[in-house]
């Protein structure tokens, strides 16, 4: 997952909490000092990070838990409740209002702002808006280029003109076919830095679009100094958002999200990870819910809503709640899982599954993985498939020369049926126990609990 150390320190920071007999002061202590240890390793400035915990510090001494809550999992409540106010405490969409709605990205030199857009514009093209890009960016080599590909990738329209050298010019010129759509995503030029050439231009481009939302592309990987260019172009140009880029590959994700949240913006997109589909809707809640192993079901929800229908999603529940689990519903839920994205940002998304320590290469199964594990059950009989138990040596020899595919991979096969069966059997011999906790934290189930 995104933040991924960041996230086993407050996990392990939390479990202690979980096993300790009683909450004192000198629990209270060290949970602040090692909250503080892993915001600092990600790059989170200090100041806000003693802020913070200070906070967190006075609540847990002087606050009583409320009435249906132990003093634990007032603790772990109040972990959860300070660190969502922490990155902004309210998640902030865009509406999409009148048509054309139009969307300006903005941002410097190497922040990802063209991939973002093609990024944004597979997102609102998957929830059923006709979207087009429009390419004004004249200065960065091979930038209209660039844009034409990812254009494809997200098959959307593009609208660009490589010959003409004023973005305003390239605007108007097909300004006329704009009305066909629903959103239009607008790729700006950037600069090694903000420049008074890069705010001039940007202020003329902002003047004759004028677009519903201005949003700027940040790289994860600049850390704390996300904050100074945001407060810039916040300051320059009025951004109404952020979108934090390039959030899958840094450890200092944790201080670029953190500093954005007091630039005077709000972050609305995080990128997490270089596919055109790995685009995410910002949600402090949601976010720290997977940090901390809670999960975050509201985006699991609108993941699955793209790539699933809905009958097929309660026909796999139904089954997997039953504790009936064959080899081809296994197939069938990797498969459904796959399309919703990586298997490993996917399970941080489900309440609970931190707790549950899946083995991580059970989690990175790749979609070729998947069709070659389709192609070996065509070759199993009806008895095998609903009844895996009974694949013995013999069998997986026979299977591999009837698919072509390598008894490893069968035995892996074979590995992942167990694996996922068993795991079946924990969450039905606990439905009541998860139900129950779920409540009382608001949808949400705390880890070591």
């Amino acid at each position: 997952m995104i933040l991924e150390k960041l996230s086993d320190s407050l996990k392990n920071t939390l479990q202690k909490i979980a096993k300790s007999i009683f909450v004192d002061e000198k629990l209270i202590n060290e949970l602040v000092k090692d909250i503080q240890r892993a915001l600092l390793h990600s790059d989170v400035n200090v100041k806000l990070v003693f802020d913070l915990t200070e906070k967190i510090k006075n609540r847990a001494l002087d606050e009583e838990p409320p009435r249906g809550l132990t003093k634990k999992e007032q603790l772990l409540s109040i972990v959860h409740e300070e660190l969502v106010a922490f990155l902004g405490k309210e998640q902030r969409k865009i509406e999409i209002g009148q048509k054309p709605f139009k969307i300006m990205l903005v941002g410097l030199f190497g922040s990802g702002k063209t991939t973002t857009a093609g990024k944004l514009a597979r997102f609102y093209s998957k929830r059923g808006y006709k979207v087009a890009l429009v390419g004004i960016d004249i200065h960065r080599p091979a930038a209209m280029e660039q844009i034409e590909q990812i254009g494809k990738q997200a098959n959307v329209k593009v609208f660009l003109d490589k010959k003409i050298k004023d973005p305003i010019e390239i605007w108007n010129k097909s300004k006329s076919e704009f009305d066909d759509f629903d959103v239009l995503i607008i790729d700006t030029a950037g600069r090694d830095a903000l420049s008074k050439d890069l705010i001039s231009e940007i202020e003329e481009v902002n003047d004759e679009i004028k677009p519903d939302e201005r949003l700027l592309v940040i790289s994860a990987d600049i850390g704390q100094a996300a904050q100074k260019q945001a407060e810039q172009f916040h300051k320059s140009c009025g951004i109404s958002g952020i979108i934090v880029s390039k959030m899958d590959g840094t450890a200092k994700g944790g201080g670029a999200l953190t500093a954005c949240t007091v630039s005077g913006a709000p972050i609305i997109f995080i990128g997490v990870g270089e596919k055109i589909d790995e685009l995410e809707q910002f949600n402090p809640e949601g976010f720290v819910g997977r940090l901390l192993g809670m999960g975050d079901l509201e985006a699991l929800l609108e993941k699955a809503k793209e790539v699933i229908k809905i009958e097929d999603a309660e026909d796999l529940g139904k089954r997997f709640l039953k504790g009936e689990f064959s080899l081809i519903d296994l197939y069938e839920q990797m498969e459904a899982m796959s399309k919703m994205g990586p298997l490993s940002q996917i399970v941080d998304m489900i309440p609970g599954f931190s707790k549950l320590k899946l083995p991580k290469d059970m989690l990175k199964v790749q979609e070729n993985k998947l069709k070659d594990w389709k192609i070996a059950m065509q070759s199993m009989t009806k008895a095998e498939l609903e009844e895996p138990e009974i694949i013995d040596a013999s069998r997986i020899e026979r299977i591999s020369k009837g698919s072509g595919i390598p008894t490893p991979e069968i035995r892996e096969l074979i590995k992942q049926y167990r694996q996922s069966r068993k795991l079946v059997k924990m969450f039905k011999g606990n439905k009541g126990d998860i139900s129950k906790m779920m409540k009382k934290f608001g949808g949400r189930l705390p880890i070591g609990m």
